[in-house]
């Protein structure tokens, strides 16, 4: 980008140049290579927009999973938190063996046990994993030996990928000493639930946090 003097003010494209005012200032830079339309229709571009298609919509599914969790997240204290979610949801989309490139869904990716393990590994910042002492199984939640943990709360998300959409219930569940204590189901089980648990000591701080 360059400023010109002249007597005559240009305005528009002439040649590979574009004449424009910027700041009362006279401006002119050449042509941007990108076309707009050859990037819809041309097939040189066909991968760029597969991608592009692909990270928006990895984009979008972290936003309303984190949005439903927000008030937990925000405990992390990880400023970086929002790309690092970015990126394990593209590597859940990956687990997509049965759509096209292009189409893949994090949904089908996290229908994998690659995806769901994916998913229990990510860390909320300097928080400890939940996964590491909780599993979930016939809606029973079960407990280590070593996990020393009063109260858990469940809060289980129904993911609509299609219209970029969550349901959520939260449960709060008392330990008093037991390993292994039941929770409610508050949706269907074809619709694909995530839980999300928090686990709290006698002081009501967070000690583990996360994706089972």
């Amino acid at each position: 980008m360059a400023t010109y003097e002249s007597v005559i003010k240009i305005t528009g494209a002439v040649g590979d140049l574009v004449f424009y005012n910027l700041n009362g200032k006279n401006v002119v830079r050449k042509k941007s290579g990108f076309n707009k339309t050859a990037f819809k229709k041309s097939p040189s571009y066909e991968k760029v927009r597969q991608n592009s298609s692909e990270f928006g919509h990895c984009s979008k599914i972290g936003k309303v999973i984190r949005k439903s969790l927000d008030i937990y997240i925000k405990e992390s204290g990880d400023p970086l938190l929002y790309q690092k979610f970015a990126k394990v949801m593209t590597a859940i989309k990956d687990l997509d063996k049965v759509s096209e490139r292009g189409k893949r869904t994090v949904e089908l990716g996290l229908r994998t046990e690659e995806g769901r393990n994916l998913l229990r590994e990510f860390q909320m910042g300097t928080i400890n994993k939940v996964s590491d002492c909780i599993r979930i199984q016939d809606q029973v939640l079960c407990k280590n030996k070593e996990c020393i943990s009063d109260q858990a709360i469940i809060i289980t998300i129904k993911l609509d990928s299609e219209n970029y959409f969550t349901e959520s219930a939260e449960e709060i569940v008392d330990w008093n000493k037991e390993q292994k204590r039941s929770f409610k189901r508050y949706f269907s089980e074809d619709d694909l639930l995530l839980y999300f648990i928090v686990l709290k000591n006698e002081k009501s701080e967070i000690t583990h946090m996360g994706f089972v």
